[in-house]
């Protein structure tokens, strides 16, 4: 199975969005899409592309996943936790290492009244052990998720190590249900090609699609 039958169909459908609205396709044709009252927080250089955001959304509420864990919180947080207030289902586990950015997320969440439907997770940063190379990367102790059908990842950042955000699969991949969805955000960096073709290698059951948006979104599925 291809991810284009997965999303039967959909995906040209999601690809239209992104893509056929040209400079309409902006945070606040997202805020509309949503139907949300108030404008999305976007922090410069730090909130993912509105493109980023529409896309995952998109995805949200045509499969309407159970278990959604994302790696970094912010504006992110909000719109897949609004996604779930949509579908009346689904729980939004965030991970995030700074601890101020964790409660200014709690914040918004509150202010959306989309609290709820978000557990935004203090997991500073550990070492761990993979592939003989040390990483940096989210504390899972307290991650009681299960069954992730839904996998966003947009953190940590880039600039923090090389590969910064390869133990993403190798340390969530037992946590995931037997379908589940990857997006990974800024693809078009060569160290997130990198990743992927590493993780292919060495999780073969899942396989890899990128498309081409503002900052590059790789989409992986589990065969």
């Amino acid at each position: 199975m291809r991810i284009h039958d997965l999303f039967r169909g959909s995906l040209a459908d999601i690809r239209q969005t992104l893509f056929g609205y040209g400079l309409m396709h902006t945070y606040q044709s997202l805020e509309k899409f949503l139907g949300l009252e108030k404008e999305l927080p976007v922090a410069e250089n730090w909130s993912a592309a509105a493109d980023f955001l529409e896309l995952i959304s998109n995805y949200c509420l045509q499969h309407k996943p159970q278990t959604i864990v994302e790696c970094s919180s912010g504006t992110s947080s909000l719109v897949l936790s609004r996604c779930c207030q949509l579908n009346g289902q689904g729980q939004v586990y965030s991970l995030e290492n700074g601890h101020d950015f964790a409660s200014q997320t709690r914040r918004q969440l509150d202010d959306f009244e989309l609290a709820d439907y978000c557990h935004v997770l203090h997991t500073p940063l550990q070492e761990y052990l993979l592939d003989g190379r040390k990483f940096q990367w989210y504390d899972l102790t307290n991650l009681y998720a299960s069954g992730i059908d839904l996998l966003v990842i947009d953190g940590p950042p880039g600039f923090l190590q090389k590969y910064s955000r390869f133990p993403a699969l190798p340390l969530l991949s037992s946590f995931m249900a037997e379908q589940c969805m990857v997006f990974l955000d800024d693809a078009a960096r060569e160290d997130e090609q990198e990743i992927v073709r590493c993780w292919l290698q060495q999780h073969p059951e899942f396989e890899a699609e990128y498309i081409e948006n503002e900052r590059g979104c790789s989409v992986l599925m589990r065969r």
